[in-house]
Protein backbone atom coordinates (compact mmCIF):
# COMPACT_ATOMS: atom_id res chain seq x y z
CA UNK A 1 0.00 0.00 0.00
CA UNK A 2 1.29 2.96 -1.07
CA UNK A 3 1.90 5.95 2.16
CA UNK A 4 0.81 9.13 1.55
CA UNK A 5 2.83 12.19 1.53
CA UNK A 6 2.48 13.97 4.72
CA UNK A 7 3.71 16.99 2.89
CA UNK A 8 1.35 16.81 -0.28
CA UNK A 9 -1.35 19.55 0.04
CA UNK A 10 -5.23 18.66 0.53
CA UNK A 11 -6.51 19.41 -3.48
CA UNK A 12 -9.84 21.77 -3.16
CA UNK A 13 -12.65 20.03 -3.20
CA UNK A 14 -15.38 21.61 -5.54
CA UNK A 15 -18.58 23.30 -4.50
CA UNK A 16 -22.03 20.93 -4.31
CA UNK A 17 -25.30 21.62 -5.79
CA UNK A 18 -26.55 20.68 -1.93
CA UNK A 19 -23.89 23.05 -0.29
CA UNK A 20 -25.36 26.00 -2.60
CA UNK A 21 -29.20 24.82 -1.53
CA UNK A 22 -28.30 25.38 2.19
CA UNK A 23 -26.95 28.52 1.09
CA UNK A 24 -29.94 29.93 -0.96
CA UNK A 25 -32.07 28.38 2.11
CA UNK A 26 -33.97 26.31 -0.73
CA UNK A 27 -33.92 22.77 -2.18
CA UNK A 28 -31.45 21.29 -4.92
CA UNK A 29 -34.26 21.07 -7.07
CA UNK A 30 -34.68 24.54 -7.21
CA UNK A 31 -31.33 25.45 -7.36
CA UNK A 32 -31.01 23.20 -10.04
CA UNK A 33 -33.97 25.14 -11.97
CA UNK A 34 -32.58 28.28 -11.15
CA UNK A 35 -29.06 27.73 -12.81
CA UNK A 36 -30.89 26.28 -15.99
CA UNK A 37 -33.01 29.20 -16.61
CA UNK A 38 -36.61 27.21 -16.05
CA UNK A 39 -39.29 30.11 -15.65
CA UNK A 40 -40.76 28.08 -12.48
CA UNK A 41 -38.47 30.33 -10.44
CA UNK A 42 -39.37 33.79 -9.67
CA UNK A 43 -36.85 36.64 -9.98
CA UNK A 44 -36.48 37.58 -6.39
CA UNK A 45 -35.61 33.95 -5.32
CA UNK A 46 -33.79 33.29 -8.59
CA UNK A 47 -31.16 36.19 -8.01
CA UNK A 48 -30.61 35.13 -4.38
CA UNK A 49 -30.04 31.19 -5.94
CA UNK A 50 -27.19 33.03 -8.40
CA UNK A 51 -25.85 34.91 -5.82
CA UNK A 52 -25.04 32.11 -3.26
CA UNK A 53 -23.67 30.14 -6.40
CA UNK A 54 -20.95 33.26 -6.63
CA UNK A 55 -20.20 33.47 -3.46
CA UNK A 56 -19.52 29.67 -3.17
CA UNK A 57 -17.92 30.10 -6.43
CA UNK A 58 -20.00 26.96 -7.81
CA UNK A 59 -20.14 25.81 -10.96
CA UNK A 60 -22.40 22.48 -12.23
CA UNK A 61 -20.23 19.31 -13.76
CA UNK A 62 -17.61 20.50 -16.62
CA UNK A 63 -18.28 17.23 -18.30
CA UNK A 64 -22.00 17.62 -18.31
CA UNK A 65 -21.78 21.36 -18.90
CA UNK A 66 -19.82 20.67 -21.64
CA UNK A 67 -21.99 17.64 -23.25
CA UNK A 68 -25.25 20.50 -22.57
CA UNK A 69 -23.48 22.95 -24.92
CA UNK A 70 -21.82 20.56 -27.18
CA UNK A 71 -25.52 19.51 -27.70
CA UNK A 72 -27.50 22.40 -27.13
CA UNK A 73 -29.68 23.73 -29.69
CA UNK A 74 -30.54 26.86 -28.42
CA UNK A 75 -29.25 30.81 -29.33
CA UNK A 76 -29.77 33.92 -26.80
CA UNK A 77 -30.87 37.08 -27.40
CA UNK A 78 -30.64 39.77 -25.00
CA UNK A 79 -32.24 43.47 -25.75
CA UNK A 80 -32.25 46.36 -23.32
CA UNK A 81 -35.64 47.62 -23.66
CA UNK A 82 -38.35 45.23 -25.41
CA UNK A 83 -40.76 48.22 -25.56
CA UNK A 84 -38.65 49.97 -28.06
CA UNK A 85 -39.68 49.22 -31.77
CA UNK A 86 -36.45 49.70 -32.90
CA UNK A 87 -35.36 46.33 -30.65
CA UNK A 88 -38.78 44.74 -31.76
CA UNK A 89 -37.82 45.09 -35.38
CA UNK A 90 -35.12 43.41 -34.58
CA UNK A 91 -36.27 40.73 -32.70
CA UNK A 92 -38.51 40.37 -35.60
CA UNK A 93 -35.02 39.87 -38.16
CA UNK A 94 -33.53 37.48 -36.13
CA UNK A 95 -36.66 35.16 -35.90
CA UNK A 96 -36.75 35.30 -39.33
CA UNK A 97 -33.56 33.39 -39.64
CA UNK A 98 -33.41 31.30 -36.39
CA UNK A 99 -36.64 30.00 -37.06
CA UNK A 100 -35.66 28.47 -40.59
CA UNK A 101 -33.49 26.24 -38.33
CA UNK A 102 -33.82 23.85 -35.31
CA UNK A 103 -32.15 26.19 -33.04
CA UNK A 104 -34.69 27.61 -30.58
CA UNK A 105 -33.98 31.21 -29.70
CA UNK A 106 -33.91 31.90 -26.08
CA UNK A 107 -35.66 35.68 -25.50
CA UNK A 108 -34.86 38.14 -22.65
CA UNK A 109 -35.09 41.75 -21.67
CA UNK A 110 -32.72 43.29 -19.29
CA UNK A 111 -34.80 46.68 -18.70
CA UNK A 112 -31.24 49.17 -19.14
CA UNK A 113 -30.40 47.58 -15.71
CA UNK A 114 -27.00 46.61 -15.38
CA UNK A 115 -27.53 44.08 -13.00
CA UNK A 116 -30.65 42.83 -14.83
CA UNK A 117 -27.78 42.10 -17.71
CA UNK A 118 -25.66 40.18 -15.67
CA UNK A 119 -28.57 37.92 -14.21
CA UNK A 120 -29.95 37.33 -17.78
CA UNK A 121 -26.01 36.45 -18.96
CA UNK A 122 -25.74 34.25 -16.36
CA UNK A 123 -28.96 32.28 -16.59
CA UNK A 124 -27.60 32.20 -20.37
CA UNK A 125 -24.75 30.25 -19.45
CA UNK A 126 -26.07 28.50 -17.15
CA UNK A 127 -28.94 26.78 -20.32
CA UNK A 128 -25.60 26.30 -22.19
CA UNK A 129 -26.83 28.39 -25.49
CA UNK A 130 -24.60 27.55 -28.61
CA UNK A 131 -24.51 31.44 -29.04
CA UNK A 132 -25.77 35.04 -28.02
CA UNK A 133 -27.18 38.40 -29.55
CA UNK A 134 -27.09 40.91 -27.62
CA UNK A 135 -27.24 45.06 -27.13
CA UNK A 136 -25.19 45.72 -24.15
CA UNK A 137 -25.80 48.54 -21.32
CA UNK A 138 -24.02 51.16 -20.65
CA UNK A 139 -22.23 49.56 -18.19
CA UNK A 140 -21.19 46.28 -20.42
CA UNK A 141 -21.20 42.97 -17.91
CA UNK A 142 -17.51 41.08 -17.80
CA UNK A 143 -19.54 38.57 -18.71
CA UNK A 144 -19.09 38.76 -22.28
CA UNK A 145 -15.72 38.38 -22.46
CA UNK A 146 -15.82 35.73 -19.88
CA UNK A 147 -18.70 33.92 -22.13
CA UNK A 148 -16.56 34.94 -25.40
CA UNK A 149 -13.40 32.94 -24.28
CA UNK A 150 -15.43 29.87 -22.75
CA UNK A 151 -16.19 29.38 -26.78
CA UNK A 152 -19.71 31.27 -26.64
CA UNK A 153 -20.66 32.25 -30.37
CA UNK A 154 -20.82 36.59 -29.07
CA UNK A 155 -22.94 39.13 -31.72
CA UNK A 156 -23.35 42.58 -30.56
CA UNK A 157 -26.29 44.50 -32.34
CA UNK A 158 -26.60 48.31 -32.70
CA UNK A 159 -24.57 49.21 -29.50
CA UNK A 160 -20.68 48.52 -30.24
CA UNK A 161 -18.69 46.93 -27.92
CA UNK A 162 -14.73 48.46 -29.27
CA UNK A 163 -12.80 46.15 -26.10
CA UNK A 164 -13.95 42.81 -27.21
CA UNK A 165 -13.24 41.52 -31.10
CA UNK A 166 -16.49 40.30 -31.67
CA UNK A 167 -18.97 40.34 -34.68
CA UNK A 168 -20.92 43.42 -34.49
CA UNK A 169 -23.83 44.93 -36.36
CA UNK A 170 -24.31 48.54 -36.43
CA UNK A 171 -25.53 51.27 -39.00
CA UNK A 172 -23.63 54.26 -40.13
CA UNK A 173 -25.28 56.55 -37.19
CA UNK A 174 -22.69 59.47 -37.85
CA UNK A 175 -23.92 59.92 -41.81
CA UNK A 176 -27.71 59.46 -40.70
CA UNK A 177 -26.94 62.22 -38.13
CA UNK A 178 -25.10 64.15 -40.70
CA UNK A 179 -27.78 64.00 -43.14
CA UNK A 180 -30.37 64.97 -40.69
CA UNK A 181 -28.65 68.52 -39.44
CA UNK A 182 -27.20 69.30 -42.67
CA UNK A 183 -31.38 68.86 -44.24
CA UNK A 184 -32.32 71.49 -41.06
CA UNK A 185 -29.59 73.61 -42.26
CA UNK A 186 -30.18 73.39 -45.81
CA UNK A 187 -33.84 75.10 -45.25
CA UNK A 188 -32.14 77.52 -42.85
CA UNK A 189 -32.21 76.67 -39.22
CA UNK A 190 -29.32 77.64 -37.59
CA UNK A 191 -30.11 77.44 -34.02
CA UNK A 192 -30.32 73.31 -34.36
CA UNK A 193 -30.35 71.82 -30.60
CA UNK A 194 -29.94 67.91 -30.65
CA UNK A 195 -31.67 65.27 -28.07
CA UNK A 196 -29.38 62.34 -27.25
CA UNK A 197 -28.77 59.24 -25.63
CA UNK A 198 -25.78 58.67 -22.99
CA UNK A 199 -22.31 59.29 -25.05
CA UNK A 200 -20.88 55.92 -23.42
CA UNK A 201 -23.06 54.08 -26.60
CA UNK A 202 -21.15 54.06 -29.54
CA UNK A 203 -24.33 54.71 -31.03
CA UNK A 204 -24.83 58.24 -29.51
CA UNK A 205 -21.61 59.22 -29.88
CA UNK A 206 -21.90 58.45 -33.35
CA UNK A 207 -24.67 60.38 -33.91
CA UNK A 208 -23.30 63.37 -31.90
CA UNK A 209 -20.73 63.26 -33.66
CA UNK A 210 -22.77 63.41 -37.10
CA UNK A 211 -24.99 66.72 -35.73
CA UNK A 212 -21.36 68.60 -34.64
CA UNK A 213 -19.86 67.62 -38.43
CA UNK A 214 -22.63 69.29 -40.43
CA UNK A 215 -22.89 72.73 -38.05
CA UNK A 216 -19.07 72.95 -38.46
CA UNK A 217 -19.19 72.23 -41.95
CA UNK A 218 -21.50 74.81 -42.22
CA UNK A 219 -19.62 77.36 -40.03
CA UNK A 220 -22.31 76.88 -37.28
CA UNK A 221 -20.91 77.00 -34.13
CA UNK A 222 -21.74 74.01 -31.60
CA UNK A 223 -23.37 75.18 -28.58
CA UNK A 224 -23.55 73.22 -25.56
CA UNK A 225 -26.72 74.99 -24.44
CA UNK A 226 -28.49 72.98 -27.31
CA UNK A 227 -26.96 69.18 -26.77
CA UNK A 228 -28.82 67.36 -24.10
CA UNK A 229 -27.30 64.17 -23.29
CA UNK A 230 -30.35 61.72 -21.55
CA UNK A 231 -31.77 58.32 -21.14
CA UNK A 232 -32.95 56.68 -24.62
CA UNK A 233 -36.25 57.16 -22.99
CA UNK A 234 -39.51 58.21 -23.75
CA UNK A 235 -39.70 60.93 -20.33
CA UNK A 236 -36.23 61.66 -20.90
CA UNK A 237 -36.72 63.07 -24.08
CA UNK A 238 -40.19 65.16 -22.65
CA UNK A 239 -37.94 66.67 -20.00
CA UNK A 240 -35.31 67.71 -22.66
CA UNK A 241 -37.13 69.57 -25.09
CA UNK A 242 -38.81 71.13 -21.99
CA UNK A 243 -35.48 72.07 -20.90
CA UNK A 244 -34.69 73.13 -24.61
CA UNK A 245 -38.13 75.60 -24.84
CA UNK A 246 -37.33 76.90 -21.60
CA UNK A 247 -34.21 78.83 -22.93
CA UNK A 248 -34.19 82.28 -23.36
CA UNK A 249 -33.52 81.64 -27.03
CA UNK A 250 -35.18 78.28 -27.92
CA UNK A 251 -33.81 76.28 -30.87
CA UNK A 252 -35.93 76.33 -34.03
CA UNK A 253 -35.47 72.81 -35.11
CA UNK A 254 -34.50 69.83 -32.85
CA UNK A 255 -32.82 66.54 -33.69
CA UNK A 256 -33.80 63.55 -31.70
CA UNK A 257 -31.25 60.94 -31.32
CA UNK A 258 -33.76 57.43 -31.19
CA UNK A 259 -37.54 57.23 -31.28
CA UNK A 260 -38.45 57.15 -28.13
CA UNK A 261 -36.48 60.64 -27.30
CA UNK A 262 -38.60 61.49 -30.65
CA UNK A 263 -41.86 60.88 -28.98
CA UNK A 264 -41.63 62.74 -25.70
CA UNK A 265 -39.99 65.55 -27.73
CA UNK A 266 -43.26 65.67 -29.63
CA UNK A 267 -44.93 65.06 -26.38
CA UNK A 268 -43.11 68.25 -25.00
CA UNK A 269 -43.67 70.49 -28.42
CA UNK A 270 -47.57 69.80 -28.34
CA UNK A 271 -47.85 70.25 -24.63
CA UNK A 272 -46.95 74.24 -25.59
CA UNK A 273 -48.87 74.80 -28.32
CA UNK A 274 -46.65 75.03 -30.84
CA UNK A 275 -46.97 74.88 -34.42
CA UNK A 276 -44.53 71.94 -36.30
CA UNK A 277 -42.45 73.13 -38.25
CA UNK A 278 -43.72 76.94 -38.45
CA UNK A 279 -42.16 77.18 -34.61
CA UNK A 280 -40.12 74.17 -33.90
CA UNK A 281 -38.66 71.67 -36.89
CA UNK A 282 -38.23 67.84 -36.04
CA UNK A 283 -36.05 65.26 -37.36
CA UNK A 284 -35.75 62.24 -35.90
CA UNK A 285 -33.39 58.78 -35.56
CA UNK A 286 -35.50 55.77 -36.47
CA UNK A 287 -38.25 55.18 -38.82
CA UNK A 288 -41.67 54.44 -37.08
CA UNK A 289 -44.75 52.79 -38.55
CA UNK A 290 -46.70 55.53 -36.95
CA UNK A 291 -44.54 58.13 -38.64
CA UNK A 292 -46.62 59.11 -41.46
CA UNK A 293 -49.85 59.32 -39.34
CA UNK A 294 -48.55 62.22 -37.55
CA UNK A 295 -49.63 65.64 -38.63
CA UNK A 296 -47.43 66.96 -39.92
CA UNK A 297 -45.96 63.82 -41.01
CA UNK A 298 -42.44 63.31 -38.90
CA UNK A 299 -38.90 63.25 -40.80
CA UNK A 300 -36.81 60.76 -39.84
CA UNK A 301 -33.36 58.97 -40.42
CA UNK A 302 -34.44 55.04 -41.14
CA UNK A 303 -31.93 52.43 -40.13
CA UNK A 304 -32.45 48.77 -41.25
CA UNK A 305 -33.87 47.26 -37.86
CA UNK A 306 -35.47 44.17 -39.21
CA UNK A 307 -32.14 43.56 -41.40
CA UNK A 308 -30.18 44.28 -38.78
CA UNK A 309 -31.85 41.18 -37.08
CA UNK A 310 -31.29 38.92 -39.98
CA UNK A 311 -27.81 40.41 -40.04
CA UNK A 312 -26.97 39.30 -36.65
CA UNK A 313 -28.64 36.39 -36.98
CA UNK A 314 -26.69 34.90 -39.92
CA UNK A 315 -23.82 35.82 -38.31
CA UNK A 316 -24.31 34.13 -35.47
CA UNK A 317 -24.86 30.57 -37.10
CA UNK A 318 -21.89 31.03 -39.49
CA UNK A 319 -19.96 31.69 -35.95
CA UNK A 320 -21.86 28.46 -34.24
CA UNK A 321 -20.11 26.26 -37.56
CA UNK A 322 -16.35 27.85 -37.70
CA UNK A 323 -15.68 29.42 -34.53
CA UNK A 324 -12.41 30.32 -36.14
CA UNK A 325 -13.40 32.72 -38.44
CA UNK A 326 -12.06 36.29 -38.11
CA UNK A 327 -14.11 38.94 -36.21
CA UNK A 328 -16.55 40.78 -38.56
CA UNK A 329 -17.61 44.28 -38.44
CA UNK A 330 -21.28 45.10 -40.85
CA UNK A 331 -22.41 48.46 -40.72
CA UNK A 332 -25.50 49.05 -42.85
CA UNK A 333 -26.96 51.74 -44.61
CA UNK A 334 -29.44 54.68 -42.80
CA UNK A 335 -31.35 56.74 -44.72
CA UNK A 336 -33.43 60.03 -44.15
CA UNK A 337 -36.80 59.79 -45.07
CA UNK A 338 -38.19 63.56 -45.56
CA UNK A 339 -41.40 65.11 -44.83
CA UNK A 340 -42.69 67.77 -43.29
CA UNK A 341 -41.97 68.10 -39.51
CA UNK A 342 -38.98 69.91 -40.76
CA UNK A 343 -41.14 72.28 -43.45
CA UNK A 344 -39.74 69.96 -46.24
CA UNK A 345 -40.95 66.91 -47.95
CA UNK A 346 -39.69 64.48 -50.44
CA UNK A 347 -41.50 60.75 -50.84
CA UNK A 348 -38.07 58.83 -51.11
CA UNK A 349 -35.75 58.35 -48.72
CA UNK A 350 -32.06 59.16 -49.73
CA UNK A 351 -28.87 58.10 -48.15
CA UNK A 352 -27.49 59.36 -46.02
CA UNK A 353 -23.83 60.08 -46.84
CA UNK A 354 -21.68 62.80 -46.80
CA UNK A 355 -21.41 65.36 -49.04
Amino acid sequence: MREKDPSAKPKSRATTIKEVAQRAGVSVATVSRALSGSAGVREPLRSRILEAARSLSYSPNRAARDLRVRSSRAVGLLIPDIENPFFTSVVRGIEEVIGKTDYSLLLANYNEDPDQETRRLELFRAEGVRGLIFAASRTPSSLYAELGKAGMALVAVSRGLPRLRIDQVTVANREGAFAATSHLIQLGHKRIAMINGPLVFTTARDRQAGYEDALRESGIPVDENLVVNCAFKQAAGYSAMRQLLELANPPSAVFAGSNLLTLGALQAIHERRLAIPDEVAIVGFDEMPWAMSLRPPLTTVAQPAFEIGRTAAELLLARVREPSLPGRQVVLETRLVVRSSCGSESSKGTPATHS
